[in-house]
Parts: structure tokens; sequence; C-alpha cells
């Protein structure tokens, strides 16, 4: 039967870690998730956004480079994962920087009627 590239000696799969680096990379996660909720009651003023991204991209560096291998795999791979990420910061930058220029504040604004105009 058709075995579809892979060996039957348990060599298919490349590049297994050990244990002790998958547990420090969790340990590593849970730690920045501590740091973004401690984070969460200070005020950096407009430097949260800054900070909270920095922390969510650095825990999404180690699970892309550890738990989906990427640290192992071929440079193409990890240059396309990579290429999302600057899309989606460009993106995110982009929008942010288009709603403080249109606008100083997310309140809405309510225009009130020119009082005497309509009385004519």
């Amino acid at each position: 039967m058709a075995t579809h590239g892979h060996s039957d000696d348990g060599t298919d799969f490349a590049h297994p870690l050990p244990v002790w680096l998958l547990l420090t990379v969790f340990f590593a996660l849970v730690f920045l998730t501590i740091i973004t909720v401690a984070q969460s009651n200070l005020n950096l003023g407009s430097y949260d956004i800054a900070v909270v991204m920095l922390i969510a991209t650095m825990k999404a560096a180690l699970v892309g480079a550890f738990f989906m291998h990427l640290a192992y795999d071929k440079p193409f791979n990890v240059i396309v994962f990579l290429s999302s990420f600057v899309f989606v910061a460009l993106f995110v930058i982009i929008t942010l920087s288009d709603s403080k220029l249109t606008s100083p504040s997310f309140e809405p604004k309510f225009d009130e009627p020119a009082t005497g105009e309509l009385e004519r």
C-alpha cells in the first residue's frame, strides 16, 4: 500500500524538540501573559497600544519559532510567515494613523441646528 512519503521507522518527524525547551517556551509565554495583565493596570498614555503589540509580537514569535517549528524550517517559509506580520502591522499602522488624522477623539459629534435661521 502507498505510504504517502512517510517512512515506518519513525524518522519522518524531522526535528523533535526536547521537553526542557518546550517547557522553557511555555513558561516564557506564561510570563509574558502575566506582564500583559499587569500592564493593563498601568497608565502609559499613548504608549499602551505599542507595549501591548510588542508583547503580543514576542509571544507570536515564540509560538511560531518553536511550536510551529519555524526555527527549524526552510527560510522561505519563515519569510512568508513574517511577511504576513509585516502586512498586518502596516494595516494597523495605516488604520490608526488615519483615525488620528481625521478626528482627535472617537467621541461622536452632534451638529446643533442653527438657531434663528429656521424661524424666517
